[in-house]
């Protein structure tokens, strides 16, 4: 698959200190860079918080599209609604992903990267009974429900979407094609709906170097996913990493490059409120701590 950006572009976007970025006069989208995970997870409950309690003083429902990863922001929040008897009856929760087996069926709960299993064990059951989101307003995405997720929250979309975005840009599991028989424009991504889909190789890669040593044997081959025509239809948009290596890049073209199907999280750059948070050691990039390398560009 060709690149939409010439290596030597992709060069010098990487070779920026990552201390620049923040306020980087060529800087496409919002970005604020904090120390590390456990800050990155403290604002991310705090964000939240705050427009759940805005929501109920006000007295209107909240609708939040929420990720399983990153994961960081879970207990802060946990810990927060707990101590500060914070009801939660009002706010509706909206899964953006879930993996699936080769055939395309969900995973048992306790599967490394069953998201159901995880966001359950992690997210709801600590939070204290009498505060927490009824099992009403929690709607998981599964090969069943997906389509019907969809149409709601075109119809009335979210007041947030949450999320992280992926090596090759992806946000939930709206991965960069790689089939040369079947490419995408930008306003393809922009339209791309709920859907079934087979995981790309690199995403498979990826994910068993995280959690299985490389034995990408056990890793999930399938996935469900919100498209990006619901995800971008909320209000607020805010993506977060604290994987340092595995987003470097691809946070580079998000900045910098002109929205790309390569790397599908930039067309973030059309949303009316979207912001980037990234810690220090993702802002940060290889070549930009080497401008002694020759890449031969």
């Amino acid at each position: 698959m060709s690149s939409s950006f010439s290596l030597r572009d992709l060069h010098t976007w990487c070779a920026i200190p990552g201390a620049e970025l923040e306020n980087h006069p060529d800087r496409r989208i919002a970005l604020r860079v904090v120390p590390d995970s456990a800050a990155m997870g403290r604002l991310m409950a705090e964000e939240l918080l705050g427009w759940i309690t805005d929501a109920r003083t006000a007295g209107r429902p909240f609708r939040a599209i929420l990720p399983c990863g990153p994961m960081a922001w879970m207990d802060p929040f946990v810990q927060r609604v707990n101590a500060g008897s914070i009801n939660l009856d009002h706010v509706e929760v909206f899964h953006m992903d879930e993996c699936l087996d080769w055939q395309g069926r969900e995973l048992p709960a306790n599967h490394p990267y069953s998201f159901r299993g995880t966001m359950q064990r992690e997210f709801y059951d600590p939070i204290r009974p009498e505060l927490q989101i009824p099992v009403a307003q929690r709607h998981w995405l599964d090969p069943d429900s997906y389509q019907r997720l969809a149409d709601e929250l075109v119809a009335r979309p979210a007041d947030v979407a949450l999320g992280g975005w992926g090596q090759d840009g992806h946000v939930a599991y709206n991965q960069a094609r790689r089939n040369p028989y079947s490419t995408l424009t930008v306003d393809d991504v922009l339209q791309s709906s709920a859907r079934i889909q087979e995981n790309n190789l690199d995403t498979v890669i990826a994910l068993s170097q995280r959690t299985f040593g490389g034995a990408y044997q056990f890793v999930p081959p399938m996935s469900v996913t919100l498209g990006v025509r619901e995800i971008f239809a909320a209000t607020r948009v805010r993506l977060f990493s604290d994987t340092g290596a595995w987003k470097q890049t691809a946070l580079r073209v998000a900045l910098f490059a002109e929205p790309t199907p390569d790397y599908p999280f930039s067309v973030l750059q059309r949303h009316p409120d979207a912001v980037l948070t990234a810690t220090a050691a993702t802002a940060e990039h290889p070549v930009s701590l080497h401008p002694e390398w020759d890449l031969g560009l």
